[in-house]
């Protein structure tokens, strides 16, 4: 199907699953209307799974797993179905990135650039697996016997991706459990399953054995049977920590495994050396990223008390500076919000921090040259109290909070009073300062002078931010199980032979 606006992009099968390497019919009539966060119309409808269809990708995954050839490839042989399929994707960059600006409201121009970010993710895992030591003698306590450590695909895994990333939150998942050797159920969000259908599209095109790669979109409620299903042994998911915490429990209950990416309230540390206006113009800036629907986003930011006017006049200016409008005009800096749902979320917490006496200075709400969709200003309060709502609980919309501080380490202490710890930064230019703030900050990726986090070396959160890590060699990690083989000596020598 091609969507028949100025900016068309084609899916083939939006009312289909890719289940065990065919395009199938749901098993009920059910479906989803996408809705265009910038018009607020339905532009497109797609299926959306039932229990049965879950239970029915499980079994076609196991299947592929437990008798299928893809674990029993060899890393060479999986790596090259990866860098086929990144290539296939590459060539439908511009579908991809036009489906993610109509579903959720991103930039285009963003969209494309993490687009391409995203589909590095598998050449990325390829070049890692080719070099990765699958199998390795080890020395052995035991007389007369020689030990392998060996590394092996923990099996058939679901990976669940939120709507504000619906290919770059995907693939860090899909691309290391294929190069393991694993197989998946890719679950896309019930607003953004476009992009997920388009990888199986590609996938379907580069010859991927079946059962290998599955594809449906559904509900939280079905999404929840696909978790709770003992056919899978493994689950990666990016969303809330309230989502996040049910999953473990669900699958720790049958001492599954499990990679947790949730929610952020990241700090960044505007130190005395620091020019309080450069920074106040880049934390205005970067508040709003993605519309702030970053879980990384730098929404807490705190200041010297006796130079907060400066950064605050420097934090405005920046954010009054930003085109709010149409994702696909080239000037458009933020889109809408995602949804209906967000809008009325991040309203309800400006609202509260107004009513519990927190102070707004700029934004707070629609613009008001945009009488339709789900578009916010973005929005700053200052002299914020660090005990209160808008501090301390995510909002996931273009909404920071400045709070003033005396010394480094009274800010270093608020900064760690916080149940995440998913990113950070500090804007000073005394090196061994920000190192030993980096080090103090209780947080997963922490930077220097601005937001920055590398997936080519890991990135997951402390405390209520996660569990485990993606990107780089400890994202492969997380999907292999090792096992310790001992044997006797001479069956060592014979099986190297």
């Amino acid at each position: 199907m091609t969507d028949k606006t100025n900016h068309p992009f084609t899916v083939a099968h939006p009312d289909r699953f890719f289940i065990d390497g065919q395009w199938v019919a749901p098993s009920t009539g059910d479906h989803v209307d996408l809705i265009d966060p910038t018009t607020e119309h339905v532009f497109m409808t797609v299926a959306a799974a039932a229990n049965a269809d879950m239970d029915r990708a499980v079994t076609a995954a196991r299947a592929a797993f437990d008798t299928g050839p893809w674990p029993r490839l060899s890393a060479a042989e999986r790596a090259g179905y990866l860098r086929r399929l990144a290539e296939a994707l590459r060539g439908r960059t511009q579908d991809l990135a036009i489906a993610q600006s109509r579903s959720m409201g991103a930039p285009l121009a963003g969209n494309l650039e993490y687009t391409g970010y995203a589909i590095a993710f598998l050449d990325m895992y390829a070049d890692i697996g080719e070099k990765y030591e699958w199998e390795a003698e080890v020395p052995t306590m035991i007389p007369g016997s020689r030990a392998k450590l060996v590394s092996e695909p923990v099996g058939v895994v679901a990976a669940i991706a939120p709507w504000n990333g619906p290919l770059y939150l995907i693939l860090p998942k899909v691309a290391p459990a294929l190069m393991a050797g694993c197989t998946v159920i890719m679950k896309p969000a019930p607003s953004t399953p476009l992009e997920a259908l388009i990888v199986a599209e590609c996938a379907e095109a580069v010859g991927f054995p079946a059962g290998v790669i599955n594809v449906l979109s559904a509900d939280n409620e079905v999404s929840n049977h696909l978790v709770l299903n003992p056919g899978v042994d493994k689950v990666a998911f990016t969303g809330s920590t309230a989502a996040g915490r049910k999953i473990a429990s669900e699958v720790g209950s049958r001492i599954g495994r499990y990679t947790l990416e949730l929610g952020g309230k990241s700090a960044a540390l505007v130190l005395e050396d620091f020019d309080i206006a450069e920074a106040g113009r880049i934390l205005g800036t970067t508040v709003s990223g993605n519309t702030g629907q970053f879980c990384t986003n730098l929404t807490r930011m705190f200041v010297p008390r006796a130079k907060q006017d400066a950064f605050v006049a420097a934090a405005i200016t920046a954010m009054k500076s930003l085109k709010i409008g149409n994702p696909f005009d080239a000037a458009t800096a933020i889109g809408p919000l995602a949804n209906r749902a967000q809008f009325d979320r991040v309203t309800g917490y400006v609202t509260q921090a107004i009513e519990q006496g927190q102070r707004l200075v700029v934004g707070g709400g629609r613009p008001a040259d945009q009488k339709v969709g789900y578009f916010f200003e973005p929005t700053l309060f200052v002299d914020v109290d660090n005990k209160s709502t808008i501090a301390r609980e995510e909002i996931f919309g273009p909404v920071g909070c400045v709070i003033p501080y005396y010394t480094v380490d009274e800010a270093i202490a608020m900064a760690n009073d916080s149940p995440y710890g998913l990113a950070g930064s500090v804007f000073t230019h005394d090196a061994a300062e920000a190192y030993r703030i980096a080090r103090a900050i209780r947080t997963g990726t922490f930077s220097q002078n601005g937001l920055k986090f590398d997936f080519s070396i890991s990135f997951g959160g402390f405390k209520q931010s996660g569990v485990g890590r993606e990107g780089g060699r400890e994202g492969l990690k997380a999907y292999i199980e090792l096992k310790t083989v001992i044997l006797d000596a001479e069956t060592i020598v014979a099986a190297a032979a």
